[in-house]
């Protein structure tokens, strides 16, 4: 671990939570908004914990997720549609608590949140099974397909979690609109995908026998 390395990950952090909490607690206009100190708290404290232990354990994985940039124009495509997806699901999420359009029950935002808590365990599952595992689309070198654990359900156990745990941001904002703006991310998942596996399919040995193997791409029987 370097200083530099430190301050980057802090700084990041930093900049995300207020940034996050700026969305939130500017549109709903009152810091009693408490489905979003909520949703910072889930979204925020495991990151934290992770990058702590990543800081630690292995600097070189923190360092490369830090300065990852995609290369693939269709991958930047994507980034620029889930940051707008992810604003507006944001700000109307703040909206909706401050004018009370439609407010889900204290019920269904714990619901959100077992289920928000759910996907990161099985993101944290994928990080441990795939270390080739990477923020951007590319072949790294000497990488293997991994088709073995939550790999062999799915082809992408990766945009199987992210998938939950997007669309039940909205849920824990305690905002409907939210989640059916967050509806957007299955659309913008397939585009991503359709571009990683043509990369993966032209630059990694296996990886076409593999999704003869493993037919669906994030849920089983379904997709």
């Amino acid at each position: 671990m370097t200083a530099k390395l430190f301050v980057q990950a802090i700084g990041k952090f930093l900049f995300g939570l207020v940034l996050i909490g700026l969305l939130l607690f500017l549109p709903a206009w009152s810091l009693k908004y408490w489905n979003g100190w909520l949703f910072l708290g889930i979204l925020f404290v495991p990151v934290f914990i992770a990058g702590i232990v990543m800081m630690f354990k292995n600097p070189e994985l923190l360092k490369k997720r830090l300065n990852a940039k995609e290369e693939e124009q269709e991958q930047k495509t994507v980034i620029a549609l889930s940051g707008l997806m992810f604003l507006a699901a944001f700000i109307v999420a703040g909206l909706n608590f401050r004018f009370q359009w439609i407010v889900l029950p204290a019920w269904a935002v714990w619901i959100g949140v077992g289920v928000f808590l759910t996907a990161y365990l099985m993101y944290a599952e994928v990080l441990r099974e795939n270390t080739y595992l990477s923020r951007t689309v590319e072949v790294q070198e000497n990488q293997k397909v991994i088709d073995t654990g939550l790999y062999g359900i799915v082809r992408h156990p990766m945009y199987s979690a992210t998938l939950f745990l997007f669309l039940s941001m909205g849920i824990v904002l305690g905002s409907p609109i939210s989640v059916a703006i967050l509806l957007l991310y299955i659309p913008i998942i397939a585009l991503r995908m359709k571009n990683e596996e043509q990369v993966l399919e032209k630059g990694l040995d296996g990886y076409k026998a593999y999704k003869t193997r493993v037919r669906y791409k994030v849920i089983p029987f379904i997709w």
